[in-house]
């Protein structure tokens, strides 16, 4: 394949799409690269900083982010220089210090050497690391786009836009499924799904023939939409439905 190069990571030659995420490349061909705001459904942000790498090209050497960076012939990567560990730990202590509340994050930067934090953390109650995850896959992938970055600095925080319950919000739960810190709940009883964070309470639908609650109506509703289904469609729940033979 003619878009196929061969660059150098730790040593070793490696083969990637020219142009394609130098993080995606190395992740699938086995090496470790700590990193908690990549998801391939989504475009490469670069917020958390974990999956920074040491790139020597053309005699120069600079420390990237690997999820936005892009593969280049001729390059040589380093993943776990003295330089990058020590980064990393520090970016860890930094988000510590930042989420002190997240027990997932915890546990994840204990796994990396990283026990505890020499910063002082300026809100004790944050569990949110503002990947952005949510938002994007809110946008990108679902196409609903209600969650958003509010706020400047210190105060800034992932939530509806303007800060209040969007009515946008399908609660289809992919913001809680891609979540690399859990601090995004999903609860649902025999008739209502909530996303707690976002305080958004959606009724399910019930099915016309069992009287079963299978799924959220918003979402429901929105599937139907995009894809031109008749208005009863989902009156009936998966499996209920019954389609004529060709």
């Amino acid at each position: 394949m003619s878009d196929m190069i061969t660059f150098k990571a730790d040593g070793a030659e490696v083969q990637g799409k020219k142009g394609a995420s130098l993080l995606e490349t190395l992740l699938r061909e086995g090496f470790e690269i700590p990193n908690l705001c990549h998801h391939e459904a989504v475009g490469a942000y670069g917020a958390c900083r974990l999956c920074l790498v040491e790139i020597r090209r053309q005699g120069r050497t600079r420390i990237a982010t690997s999820c936005n960076y892009p593969v280049m012939e001729g390059i040589e990567v380093a993943t776990a220089s003295e330089k990058v560990l020590r980064l990393r730990r520090t970016i860890l202590e930094l988000h510590l210090a930042n989420t002190p509340r997240s027990e997932p994050l915890r546990r994840y930067a204990a796994r990396h050497g990283v026990h505890e934090t020499r910063f002082k953390s300026a809100d004790p109650g944050n569990d949110c690391i503002l990947c952005g995850l949510c938002e994007r896959v809110c946008a990108e992938v679902v196409g609903v786009n209600a969650i958003s970055f509010n706020r400047r600095g210190g105060a800034r925080r992932l939530a509806p836009p303007f800060v209040e319950i969007s009515e946008e919000c399908i609660a289809c739960g992919a913001c809680v499924y891609v979540c690399p810190v859990d601090c995004i709940k999903l609860e649902q009883t025999s008739t209502h799904r909530t996303i707690d964070r976002w305080g958004r309470v959606v009724p399910l639908e019930k099915s016309e023939k069992s009287g079963v609650f299978f799924a959220p109506t918003a979402q429901l509703e929105y599937f139907r939409r995009l894809v031109g289904l008749p208005k009863d469609f989902y009156k009936l729940a998966p499996g209920e439905r019954s389609f004529p033979r060709e």
